[in-house]
């Protein structure tokens, strides 16, 4: 009698198992079509002509127009848009991960006396929008002559990705054992050495983390850039895009093409380290 009780309160359990599994498993496919179906539709829309769009938005094209690719890239110049993008990004992405590193070094494990005065003032920086401090800095980059000047967008972007590098790094960084660092110290090992030797290679995560995220958010900046670029030179790829629109006419199939040109860089880098950026969001942010 008690084996057949057993036996029905376990079919229960797992019965009941199940169906949460189910209901998770059907929440996270709904999720991920919410996601992935703008983007398929994206992907069909480039490949229409604009006739067929404004009839059938829906409908599937009745031939493949590969030619709006290559108008996009050719007229809308997203070569050298593209180009300037990823210097911007990558010098951005160099400068910040340096500078970051360093500061969240010392806040986290030098522990001087304003360590954690700084961090919240570091801190800040995340709670400023740049819609508030646009203006201010166009005047004062125009006096600098640093308008139309790519360096015009790199001195901002370090500026606002700092905060949030610092701030996942000073998490790694806590996380490390003290062990690693007293038996580098009793090695006669530097303050400058230790963070290279010790530190560095025990927050790898960190900077895959916060390297990705500063790339992506840089790539697709599109407010600075529109304001601080005006010639056709130093354009980055978001506001390449916008040539597309015009006063009276839209070239929407060509625009979705350089949509997809633009997106598609940062499809394929997040898709590689997917797992790493999860893992360091997890590892960094709850220490910190």
């Amino acid at each position: 009698m008690n084996i057949s009780v057993d036996a029905v309160k376990d079919k229960k359990d797992n019965d009941k198992r199940k169906l949460v599994s189910g209901l998770i498993y059907g929440f996270l496919i709904l999720l991920a079509l919410i996601y992935i179906l703008p983007l398929v539709w994206v992907v069909i829309t480039s490949l229409k002509d604009d006739n067929v769009l404004m009839t059938s938005p829906w409908a599937m094209p009745e031939k493949l127009r590969f030619d709006n690719y290559s108008y996009a890239w050719t007229m809308g110049n997203l070569g050298r848009a593209t180009l300037n993008s990823f210097i911007v990004c990558s010098v951005t992405l160099l400068i910040s991960m340096i500078v970051g590193a360093m500061a969240a070094f010392a806040i986290a494990r030098l522990r001087f006396k304003f360590s954690k005065l700084i961090l919240t003032y570091f801190m800040i920086g995340m709670m400023i929008p740049v819609h508030c401090v646009l203006i201010p800095l166009f005047i004062q980059f125009s006096s600098w002559k640093l308008t139309n000047s790519l360096i015009g967008l790199i001195i901002p972007y370090v500026t606002f990705s700092l905060p949030i590098t610092i701030y996942i790094m000073v998490g790694f960084f806590e996380g490390i054992p003290n062990e690693l660092f007293e038996a580098a110290v009793i090695d006669g090992c530097s303050i400058p050495r230790m963070f290279i030797t010790v530190a560095l290679p025990m927050a790898k995560t960190g900077f895959m983390v916060t390297g990705l995220m500063s790339f992506i958010s840089n790539w697709n900046e599109l407010l600075l850039a529109m304001v601080f670029i005006s010639k056709e030179t130093f354009k980055t790829l978001p506001v390449s895009l916008t040539k597309f629109v015009g006063p009276y006419h839209t070239n929407y199939t060509q625009m979705f093409a350089g949509i997809m040109i633009a997106v598609i860089p940062t499809i394929i880098v997040y898709c590689i380290f997917a797992n790493q950026i999860v893992e360091g969001l997890t590892a960094g942010a709850v220490k910190g």
